[in-house]
């Protein structure tokens, strides 16, 4: 989906009726167990993904549809680009599919233009949500309404070699290092010829999590503007990002373009101490890996404040324009709570928002995503509010972003005349 290093990335689980047996292990109402098993139904699903999760959500929709007699679910599956690209006309033409994997940063557009339906009248009704905390719960809230339901957490994490920690002479990445520290860490790497940054590629990852260290965000919370009204922060950040590239610490924006695939990413290929990534992308970069790798939380700000927060890492939603609302409920129940079920999504699509689900698991997965479970544990005790989804304007804000600091980093810009360009051209798309 997208490079690596610096990169966004991406889960999800299940329960059943407590009036059923402990074998049936799934949950919904009984009017709406009525009403699949009383009827012929055909809903639609979509998701975008790699063919592994096709192949288990396809195992999962079976399983589903043995459990409900006259229920048939049909799938409509793509790459990232090629999904949204689909769904698009589908939304206009009030065609969306039931059931729709749902990104963060599209969940405003799509609730605003009514095309997604409120869950909330779903929610300890069809949805059991008995072992959900209210926070995973609430990832998918906007106005009071639950647009889309949490189908697993991540996070923003460091991955690491330690066989080239210790080779640059660093013992161990303290727990909560400052920026200072790490700073100095990826300065060492560069002068051993390593990068320890994935550099402005997908800037907004970094930035807006440097801003959350320093208690500010990106996107204010009501998504009017920016977040953070002291221009310093941006150049202070920008100004590291671009002594990092100097130092050969950081690749430029054309070295990242040049690679082809994962496989070409540094870090995979032992020439690079680390990079941001997403959580739950940590077992595929391991996987790719020549050597073994490690996860951490990124810097800290000087006070210790780390910065994270549980992120969504996607969401099911329910179209609007659905005749069969109570049993898409269903089914989103049936994925999150169901403890078969998830023992195919194998936390796929994030570390399960349900606890007796990540409990069942924990045995299940292989260590390197164990070692996302644990990181995600430890997120949980350090961490603060996501806060709302991002403005619906938020691409052009971040394109914006993105063109600037690539400048910066070349060297066109300074940082200063940086700062003042994004915030003119940011004031400038909120105000359309």
């Amino acid at each position: 989906m997208k490079k690596i290093l610096f990169v966004l990335f991406s889960i999800g689980l299940v329960f059943w009726l407590a009036t059923c047996s402990q074998d049936s292990n799934s949950g919904a109402s009984e009017n709406s167990g009525e009403e699949s098993g009383d009827e012929n139904v055909t809903l639609r699903i979509a998701w975008w993904g790699e063919q592994n999760r096709t192949d288990y959500t396809l195992k999962v929709i079976e399983m589903f549809e043995e459990e409900h007699p006259g229920v048939t679910i049909e799938p409509e599956y793509a790459g990232w680009d090629d999904y949204w690209r689909k769904l698009a006309p589908q939304a206009a033409a009030n065609q969306l599919p039931d059931i729709i994997q749902m990104d963060l940063s599209y969940l405003s557009q799509y609730s605003k233009n009514n095309q997604i339906t409120d869950l909330t009248p779903y929610i300890g009704e069809q949805i059991n949500v008995d072992n959900i905390s209210d926070n995973a719960v609430a990832g998918g809230e906007i106005n009071g309404g639950v647009y889309g339901f949490n189908l697993g957490s991540t996070a923003t994490s460091y991955f690491y070699n330690p066989a080239i920690l210790e080779e640059i002479g660093v013992d161990s990445i303290p727990e909560k290092w400052s920026w200072e520290e790490y700073k100095e860490i990826a300065i060492k790497a560069g002068e051993a010829g390593y990068s320890a940054s994935g550099g402005v590629t997908e800037s907004q990852v970094l930035f807006d999590y440097y801003l959350r260290s320093q208690d500010k965000k990106l996107f204010a919370a009501d998504g009017s503007g920016l977040g953070y009204d002291d221009d310093q922060l941006f150049i202070d950040y920008f100004s590291l990002e671009k002594q990092l590239v100097d130092a050969g610490a950081a690749p430029t924006p054309d070295e990242v373009a040049q690679r082809t695939g994962p496989e070409d990413d540094p870090l995979a290929k032992g020439e690079a101490l680390g990079g941001v990534g997403w959580a739950t992308q940590f077992p595929s970069v391991q996987q790719i890996a020549q050597e073994p790798l490690d996860i951490h939380s990124p810097p800290a700000s000087s006070e210790g404040n780390t910065g994270l927060y549980l992120k969504p890492s996607m969401f099911f939603s329910v179209s609007e324009n659905s005749e069969h609302k109570e049993i898409a409920a269903e089914f989103i129940n049936f994925f999150v709570n169901n403890v078969e079920a998830n023992k195919l999504i194998l936390a796929d699509r994030g570390i399960p928002v349900s606890s007796e689900i990540k409990e069942a698991l924990k045995e299940e997965v292989p260590e390197e995503k164990a070692k996302v479970f644990d990181y995600i544990e430890w997120v949980e005790q350090n961490s603060q509010p996501m806060g709302g989804p991002d403005p619906d304007v938020a691409s052009e804000v971040i394109e914006a972003l993105q063109g600037i600091a690539e400048q910066i980093v070349y060297g066109q810009t300074s940082v200063e005349e940086g700062a003042a360009k994004f915030r003119e051209e940011a004031e400038s798309i909120f105000g359309k």
